[in-house]
């Protein structure tokens, strides 16, 4: 008979009834796996200039490849892989999504036409719809409420890891090699990952379900969580800010070498390491002030996540316009620093509304909604509005990116609204 754990503790044992993997160990398979997720997002960046002249595509077709062609079924995956989550094994899921993309990414680097790289990247996105909301669900198993800031800012210290490997890494590895390089490279690298992880990490014992209450189907399961108003906020928040800064983030590195005169090579790696070794110090302390001051309120993480957010909002935006490239380095140290923790305390906020029951679900609704606004709608923006001015330079490609940045002040404001009803929802979503 599977283990069962007590409604709101974590779990000591694992379905079999055997003790579970040490949680940091898990935790640092989980942090692998997401680094590789982001690693791969952040390879297109990274190589756009040379898979442009490759192919011979416009910055409207680079952004597709950056945005829709991944994001549309990543989307579309996102909410019947979660509900899956909810019900059967976490790691399982991970794992073989790991592994999906992985091969997929594998794939990209034998692409032999900007048409077969798109379906290389659909493939990616369906593999990677396996992994946020199951993880987010796992590490909640896994690590009590007053833990769970700083594991979810460990967890989010692999954006900045993926990015700089991406970004960086994968410029090195063409400039050594060929683009193609790269991908065949973390391909691989992110199989042995994804056995690494079915192998080691035990999936947790569930929370005890009261027999009586049956288990909603999805239809009503969704209409519960888009009725409720924090989650609803903490979807226009994850949306809007990461509009914000993954529009920036995709295209930070075609504007630095556009608007400084950098190679590819040195563009990547000046972009990833001046935003990305600010935005690991940055997550880091989001987590750990997050769970210092948030003991007996857990409002206090949407409080500072208004504050990352708008502060982050803000330097990005200044740093796009910056002429020198020594200021927009300057400015990216207080943006990573912001801009780092801002989405820690979203989801850390999710999963204490969330029951487990909707745990997953709920997670991966908030991610869709997000997912259709900062991957399928930002970077292809941005990409349209630099071909259409492509006649001012580097400034179309601003003014691109202007046009998107700001969208983060509206999630701002959504953070500090959903303190309004955060502790009346989740006694509703709990009953």
């Amino acid at each position: 008979m599977a283990a069962t754990i007590p409604a709101g503790a974590a779990a000591t044992l694992s379905t079999s009834g055997k003790p579970l993997t040490n949680r940091w160990l898990a935790l640092t398979l989980l942090v692998m796996v997401a680094v590789l997720n982001y690693a791969d997002r952040f390879l297109i960046p990274g190589l756009a200039q040379p898979i442009k002249a490759h192919f011979g595509i416009s910055d409207t077709v680079m952004g597709a490849l950056m945005g829709p062609a991944f994001a549309l079924l990543y989307s579309l995956f996102t909410l019947p892989i979660a509900r899956a989550a909810d019900r059967r094994s976490r790691v399982m899921i991970i794992a073989l999504g790991c592994g999906f993309w992985s091969f997929f990414t594998l794939l990209s680097g034998l692409a032999t036409n900007a048409e077969m790289l798109a379906l290389a990247r659909v493939g990616v996105g369906i593999g990677e719809a396996a992994y946020q909301a199951p993880a987010a669900a796992l590490i909640a198993a896994y690590f009590p409420a007053n833990e769970r800031g700083r594991a979810f800012a460990l967890l989010g210290t692999a954006i900045y890891v993926g990015q700089m490997a991406g970004l960086a890494g994968g410029p090195a590895i063409a400039a050594a090699s060929t683009w193609q390089t790269a991908f065949h490279a973390l391909g691989m690298i992110g199989i042995v990952i994804a056995l690494a992880t079915w192998l080691i990490v035990r999936e947790p014992a569930r929370e005890v379900i009261d027999v009586a209450t049956p288990v909603l189907p999805l239809k009503q399961t969704m209409r519960l969580l888009v009725g409720t108003p924090s989650v609803m906020l903490l979807a226009t928040v994850m949306a809007l800010g990461s509009l914000s800064g993954v529009t920036f983030g995709m295209w930070g590195p075609a504007l630095f070498e556009r608007a400084y005169g950098l190679s590819t090579q040195a563009a990547g790696a000046t972009f990833a390491l001046s935003f990305g070794l600010p935005g690991l110090l940055g997550v880091l302390g989001f987590g750990f002030l997050s769970d210092k001051l948030g003991k007996g309120d857990a409002t206090v993480q949407l409080r500072l996540t208004a504050l990352a957010l708008g502060g982050a909002t803000t330097t990005i935006l200044l740093v796009t316009w910056s002429d020198s490239l020594t200021v927009a380095r300057l400015l990216a140290v207080p943006s990573g620093l912001l801009g780092g923790g801002w989405s820690v305390g979203v989801l850390a906020g999710l999963q204490y509304i969330l029951p487990n029951s909707h745990r997953a679900t709920g997670t991966a609704l908030v991610l869709l909604i997000s997912s259709m606004f900062a991957n399928v709608l930002g970077p292809v923006l941005a990409g349209q509005l630099s071909d259409w001015i492509a006649g001012a330079g580097p400034h179309g490609l601003r003014i691109g990116l202007s046009v998107a940045i700001p969208t983060g002040y509206i999630g701002v404001w959504a953070a500090l609204r959903a303190m309004r009803s955060f502790e009346r929802d989740k006694a509703a979503l709990a009953g």
